[in-house]
């Protein structure tokens, strides 16, 4: 069973592939989870803040992006128009699905989940973050 926020938080590798190329990236490791945040130039401060604290608390990532095991994967997407933060909530375009068998099944299912969301005048949704297992 794959796990969406109500808000939403979706994530998916085929709409960022081009913006993906030119974006650095960290990883985190959480456990027996890796946890890998794309640092979009669309991403204000306090979202960015928020995004860090996703990625390495244990605790944070877990309200975000529940999944049963780290042997699954979670990805979450964002429409750059939108961001990750209105008024100081999740965007409702912001998608988070968990509990796929590979990354590219966690970005392709989050990616698609935001971008029926988001305004089809504005640019595709990106994965911002994504979870599997630890190497």
């Amino acid at each position: 069973m794959h796990k969406v926020l109500g808000w939403g938080l979706a994530a998916a590798l085929t709409g960022g592939m081009a913006l993906a190329e030119d974006v650095q990236v960290e990883v985190s490791i959480l456990d027996a989870s890796q946890v890998t945040l794309h640092l979009y130039p669309f991403l204000k401060a306090e979202e960015l803040a928020t995004l860090r604290l996703v990625a390495t608390n244990r605790d944070a990532l877990s309200v975000f992006v529940p999944s049963k095991d780290a042997s699954h994967f979670a990805a979450l997407a964002l429409a750059p128009a939108d961001g990750f933060l209105q008024d100081g909530a999740p965007a409702a375009t912001a998608v988070a699905l968990s509990d796929f068998p590979d990354a590219q099944a966690a970005n392709t299912a989050a990616l698609a989940a935001c971008d029926a969301q988001r305004d089809p005048s504005t640019e595709a949704c990106v994965v911002v973050l994504e979870v599997g297992p630890a190497p």
